[in-house]
């Protein structure tokens, strides 16, 4: 999308976000707190060690909220944004440059409260490891698009937000389908998170697509992606987050 198209896009939501929240789109994920989902329908089970101490850190990965003064924080923000731009000077981490990823504003640290630093791993990992489909995305180069395009980095904010909420990360031991097999997959590989961050993103573009969708269907986009998402969490031949079957969207 072009640089105009993407500043006007981000007046128009700005215009329209919940009131104290810079929460994109009516403020579906606001965050008022994270809460378990799932069903204690499902017989107990066990993790083993492997589980429990991936999934522990993945917990503790995300409690960890963005902070603008660490320099670590900083110098992934920038390593994004160079990912993305590889010929383009930042000026700054406070800079309407940001607006052409699809920030709301000139300062990306504003859009994490919904998330956290997690949220930025994911698009870091995003960026690394399939390049040319974070480009794709990123520049919207597939299919017929809307006029009104949904901006590309608080997408992914809510995408990672999506995933922890569906995938039960914070209960003990996740109860819902999608939870139990996700932590299997943790088991035998650490970065299925960050992988399946990946895919959700790919799929929830191919929904926008589908549904020939503008930015004020968003949230419907991304309900669609959750349940595709969670069908394909919970076939019985996927024991690993490269078997699912949406992982083949995915280019490097």
């Amino acid at each position: 999308m072009h640089r105009n198209s993407y500043r006007c896009l981000c007046m128009v939501v700005l215009a329209s976000a919940m009131v104290g929240s810079r929460t994109w789109f009516g403020g579906i994920l606001h965050r008022t707190g994270l809460r378990r989902h799932g069903s204690d329908k499902f017989p107990d089970y066990q993790l083993n060690s492997m589980q429990e101490q991936r999934l522990q850190r993945l917990r503790d990965r995300c409690y960890v909220p963005f902070d603008e003064s660490r320099p670590d924080h900083q110098e992934s923000l920038t390593s994004l944004w160079y990912a993305a731009f590889p010929n383009v000077r930042l000026t700054s981490l406070v800079s309407d440059q940001w607006k052409d990823m699809g920030w709301q504003g000139p300062n990306p640290s504003t859009d994490f409260r919904g998330c956290g630093f997690i949220s930025l791993e994911n698009l870091l990992f995003f960026a690394r490891t399939y390049p040319v489909s974070f480009h794709r995305l990123l520049f919207k180069q597939d299919g017929r698009r809307a006029m009104w395009e949904y901006p590309f980095a608080v997408a992914g904010i809510n995408v990672t937000f999506m995933l922890i909420q569906m995938l039960d990360i914070f209960s003990e031991k996740p109860k819902c389908v999608a939870g139990r097999n996700f932590v299997k997959m943790l088991g035998e590989d650490e970065e299925a998170f960050d992988v399946l961050f990946c895919i959700a993103f790919e799929m929830m573009d191919g929904q926008w697509l589908a549904m020939n969708a503008s930015y004020m269907q968003f949230n419907d986009v991304l309900h669609a992606t959750r349940t595709q998402l969670e069908r394909e969490l919970s076939l019985d031949d996927v024991q690993r987050v490269h078997d699912l079957p949406a992982y083949n969207l995915l280019y490097k």
